[in-house]
């Protein structure tokens, strides 16, 4: 089991991937501007996780089903 599967059905459209990583990234913000390093830390990981899981590795055929399907 993954921390976040980015195939997904739930994450195929793109405006879903986008507001979570947008989610993600504002919260690392505030967590930077309220001085807490340590969980700034922690969902600037998430953040990159994102990233990569919705733009970088995603692959729009796997997302539903593939050919087969």
């Amino acid at each position: 089991m993954k921390i976040l599967d980015g195939q997904h059905p739930f994450f195929r459209p793109l405006w879903r991937r986008v507001v979570v990583t947008a989610i993600c990234g504002a919260w690392t913000v505030v967590e930077l501007v309220s001085g807490n390093t340590f969980w700034a830390g922690v969902f600037g990981v998430m953040t990159a996780l994102c990233v990569w899981e919705f733009f970088v590795a995603f692959k729009a055929d796997d997302a539903d089903g593939g050919p087969d399907k």
